[in-house]
């Protein structure tokens, strides 16, 4: 089963994320900022990370230069979602995994996470 990494300071949104990941069979992890995400990253195993962009220590592209700076997780998938930022994701095309604006759907970021996982 593959573990997904939540990270964001709005509870809601990882709450209801994370729900609707669970019920389509995915584990899921929760960090409210982007060192509390790289803690995760050091103490378990995790398949895609899914990040806001806005959020206090570490910002979604520092947690991503975070990650691939650690050769453990240079082919780790992460998705960006965000509100105002999302355009910061679409700067480096080949940064994020995939970019979704804030709202989203649900529907298709998770089967964007089952495409990405596929791979």
């Amino acid at each position: 089963m593959n573990t997904i990494l939540i990270v964001d300071d709005e509870y809601l949104i990882v709450d209801i994320l994370g729900f609707a990941l669970e019920d389509a069979g995915y584990l899921v992890e929760k960090a409210g900022d982007g060192e509390k995400a790289l803690e995760a990253l050091a103490q378990k195993r995790v398949d895609l990370v899914i990040t806001d962009y806005m959020m206090p220590r570490k910002n979604g592209e520092e947690l991503l230069h975070a990650i691939r700076a650690n050769a453990l997780f240079k082919d780790l998938p992460v998705i960006l979602m965000s509100g105002a930022q999302a355009s910061q994701g679409r700067v480096s095309p080949d940064a994020f995994a995939a970019v979704f604006d804030k709202p989203f759907d649900i529907d298709r970021m998770i089967a964007t996470v089952r495409e990405l996982l596929e791979r």
